[in-house]
């Protein structure tokens, strides 16, 4: 068994749904596809059969995938998280030193992570420094785009 996967009530649910979807639409589907194209004759030059058993093997690898992280899922409450000190699932105000801009981020699942959005993964440089920090702390991160110096503003969870 592998480690425990850290997630909000809502990425299990985005992964529950994509689940379902999977076996309920897309799995009955490349079956359909790989039938249809079967009755086309001659497998070893059938690219329509080649592509559908390429994404069947892509739906059966997910469906297992989801299943391993679901199993394995520790779902957070972040409204029962509350304090100043910066924990999975709180949304975090920084400002960063040098440009003065401030930016605010939830920090969720790795599944859950979309920056546009401002939810940042756990497993992202910024996420991992900010992890036990309070408002009022200086961190120094090294991210993709160079060295950084943010100011946390505050921690909140809602």
């Amino acid at each position: 068994m592998g480690m425990k996967i850290p997630m909000t009530q809502q990425g299990f649910r985005k992964l529950q749904d994509e689940l379902l979807h999977l076996k309920m639409t897309e799995r009955p589907r490349v079956i359909q596809e790989i039938a249809d194209a079967r009755r086309h004759g001659d497998l070893s030059e059938n690219a329509e059969y080649h592509a559908a058993r390429e994404k069947q093997s892509f739906v059966e690898n997910r469906i297992v995938e989801i299943e391993d992280r679901l199993s394995r899922a520790e779902v957070i409450d972040v409204t029962k998280l509350s304090g100043a000190q910066m924990l999975f699932g709180a949304t975090v105000t920084l400002v960063d030193e040098e440009t003065e801009e401030k930016l605010t981020y939830q920090i969720v699942g790795e599944d859950e992570a979309d920056i546009k959005s401002g939810r940042l993964s756990i497993t992202a440089p910024l996420a991992r420094s900010l992890v036990g920090k309070n408002a009022g702390d200086v961190l120094e991160v090294t991210t993709p785009r160079g060295h950084k110096v943010y100011e946390i503003l505050g921690v909140a969870y809602s």
